[in-house]
């Protein structure tokens, strides 16, 4: 039954190539919103858990969490140094971890911060040593893999978050690689982390043990000036608006006035008691020049935009299923009357009419099952294909590879619309008169 089916079906090959095809792509579709919204909401959550609070910059509340939790935009300006203190003695407050941002080294951002970021996502060091002095390097452990680094070896950052030309970087502060981080499956992975005094001093930025800022000589007078311009520039057009490029995240690092003092780009805030949830943002938001952004409440925006849009491709895409469901319907429709003859005969040999009605629904399994699996080879292979040409894509994770549960579920939705489509073709069989369809045939 299973040979006969197969020679059906190459009997109208073309046919059948198309029927694949049009269920292929339907798959395909379905497979690709199902895994890349599953795998965007869980990186989103997972990145965010631990953390109730971002205070930054005025801005886009949106581009603040962005920035700072999922490191894949341009941060809104910087803040004073002294706002992590004034969060940390408010009694609601757990937990303040400060970021300190602006450079990179080969499109891998470099984040300054203290080590109880590594707390917020449970990470644990595979290799050397935890940062403890500026200069010192830890990589997580994707971005360790993908530039190769080892313990011990030193690199330059670049000026802002992009590579290639007109990337400039800051040869007179080298860091050194003493870690790596085992893998986690969050944002850390793809993070260099140094304590906040690296980025100051990489920025000529003279600091002492508590932070307090002071010239560093004459030396460096023509690097300050420049810092300076670059900062009053910020001043005066970026922190108005929220589409700063890279290079004006950088600037204010080094005072948003033109003045030298060490600032911070944003603080992550974990709160004591439920107290803090109704209290702090409130606080920051009236009382400060800075803004508090709730990762909770700009994540599930972030994804209703993207639901919106998911949800009518995912509509389009069974519309598809269900047309190439039809297409296999007419053609075993035209198949069954064309060998009518064929199969009053196999009738007169003894076949009986269960097993002739079953070769015509295997037909439509096997288009329906090779059309699914044609599918879902074809999702994860475009998903590889993006993940490798579009890097926000890399940047949240994106694991092209991984098989979805859901997978399966659409799987078997197709072979059952390959089943209905052949299910009303299969019923002729017991309406065929033999004694006529021979006789016609003849």
């Amino acid at each position: 039954m299973f040979g006969l089916a197969l020679a059906y079906l190459r009997d109208r090959a073309l046919t059948t190539l198309l029927n694949i095809v049009l269920l292929g792509l339907a798959v395909a579709t379905l497979a690709i919103l199902l895994i890349f919204s599953t795998q965007l909401t869980d990186r989103l959550e997972r990145d965010a858990q631990g953390i109730d609070l971002v205070v930054g910059a005025k801005g886009s509340p949106l581009q603040l969490i962005l920035s700072s939790i999922y490191h894949i935009d341009a941060p809104t300006g910087n803040i004073p140094l002294d706002s992590v203190a004034l969060l940390r003695r408010d009694p609601a407050v757990a937990r303040v971890v400060p970021l300190a941002m602006g450079d990179s080294f080969r499109g891998y951002r470099i984040v300054g911060t203290e080590p109880s970021y590594l707390d917020l996502y449970g990470a644990k060091l595979d290799q050397g040593k935890l940062f403890a002095k500026a200069g010192d390097a830890v990589l997580g452990a994707t971005a360790a893999r993908e530039l190769g680094a080892g313990v011990g070896q030193k690199f330059v950052g670049s000026h802002g978050f992009g590579e290639g030309e007109g990337v400039t970087g800051h040869d007179e502060h080298p860091f050194t690689t003493v870690g790596i981080l085992a893998p986690t499956g969050t944002v850390i992975d793809r993070l260099i982390l140094t304590p906040v005094e690296s980025v100051w001093d990489v920025h000529g930025i003279a600091h002492d043990h508590d932070g307090a800022a002071h010239h560093e000589g004459e030396a460096h007078h023509d690097d300050e000036a420049h810092h300076k311009g670059e900062a009053q520039h910020e001043g005066e057009a970026g922190k108005a608006h929220a589409g700063h490029d890279y290079e004006e995240a950088e600037a204010p690092l080094i005072g948003a006035a033109g003045t030298l003092e060490p600032e911070v780009t944003a603080l992550l805030v974990s709160y004591r008691s439920a107290l803090g949830a109704v209290r702090v943002p409130s606080f920051v938001n009236r009382q400060t020049n800075m803004q508090a952004a709730v990762p909770a409440q700009e994540t599930a925006r972030l994804l209703t935009l993207f639901r919106a849009g998911i949800e009518g491709a995912r509509i389009f895409a069974w519309l598809l299923a269900a047309t190439g469901g039809l297409a296999i319907f007419v053609a075993l429709l035209n198949a069954a009357r064309a060998r009518e003859g064929d199969l009053a005969l196999l009738r007169v040999m003894g076949a009986t009419r269960v097993s002739v009605f079953g070769t015509i629904l295997l037909e439509g399994l096997l288009t329906a099952a090779a059309g699914a699996l044609l599918g879902l080879v074809t999702a994860h292979g475009a998903l590889a294909a993006a993940r490798a040409f579009f890097d926000p894509l890399a940047e949240i994770g994106l694991d092209p590879w991984r098989v979805h549960p859901g997978e399966l579920a659409i799987f078997a939705g197709v072979l059952g619309i390959g089943l209905v489509a052949a299910l009303l073709p299969a019923l002729r069989v017991f309406r065929v008169d033999l004694a006529r369809t021979l006789a016609r045939a003849q």
